[in-house]
């Protein structure tokens, strides 16, 4: 069962709007980066449905967090069936994310009051999400679509909860493009995490990168 319900989420996603998005199939070397962005002021964070016996490294992952990060709402991301979406929320998953938008899947996640985050590319696609109960609705492939796209929907949807994923990087003039645009929040994977430093264990560089990010977003904010 999810230690935060989708209030809870989505308030916490709301203070601390970036989202780290990660995978490891090394359970050990995945608290240690929760861990690490949970010291840079991240309290959501997305762990990818992306391996074989993922669900086995986030159970983990969900264990560590409650006793070592108690703030952090841990989610799984890559879902795209409601079988999935059960397995992972039955792992404790506090929210879930979608590369596309399934219905199944809302419905599944509407049961348990666990928020969905579909991936949708057309304007279309979110107002379909949005009619399934979806409050917050993923940009994706966020590169491609650019943050013209967001400023475009959110003109006649200015209701819109959006978080883009996809070219996300930790830099001034990226986060002010995406976030000047109009989004709720962002999703930030390979950028924030270089192979390098996860391989290295340097923890600290990955805590000061989510700190650095987190304050360019609240000065784009004010």
């Amino acid at each position: 069962m999810a230690r935060f319900d989708k209030i809870s989420v989505l308030n916490k996603i709301a203070q601390a709007p970036m989202v780290p998005v990660f995978y490891h199939s090394d359970a050990a070397t995945a608290c240690s980066v929760v861990k690490a962005c949970y010291d840079g002021g991240v309290r959501a964070f997305e762990f990818t449905n992306r391996g074989d016996f993922a669900h086995e490294v986030f159970a983990q992952v969900v264990k560590y967090a409650a006793a070592e990060c108690p703030d952090m709402a841990v989610g799984v991301g890559s879902v795209v069936d409601p079988a999935t979406a059960s397995l992972f929320i039955q792992n404790g998953a506090c929210f879930v994310v979608g590369p596309m938008f399934n219905p199944a899947v809302a419905a599944v996640c509407n049961r348990r009051g666990v928020p969905y985050t579909p991936g949708c590319g057309t304007v279309t696609e979110v107002g379909n999400a949005q009619e399934a109960g979806c409050d917050l609705c993923k940009v994706f492939p966020g590169d491609v679509l650019g943050p013209k796209f967001v400023k475009g929907l959110m003109a006649p949807m200015p209701w819109s909860r959006l978080m883009v994923t996809g070219g996300v990087e930790p830099t001034e003039e990226n986060l002010t493009a995406w976030f000047r645009a109009g989004v709720f929040c962002v999703g930030m994977g390979s950028k924030l995490f270089p192979k390098d430093r996860v391989a290295a264990g340097d923890w600290q560089y990955i805590t000061e990168k989510c700190e650095y990010s987190l304050k360019i977003i609240s000065d784009i904010r004010k």
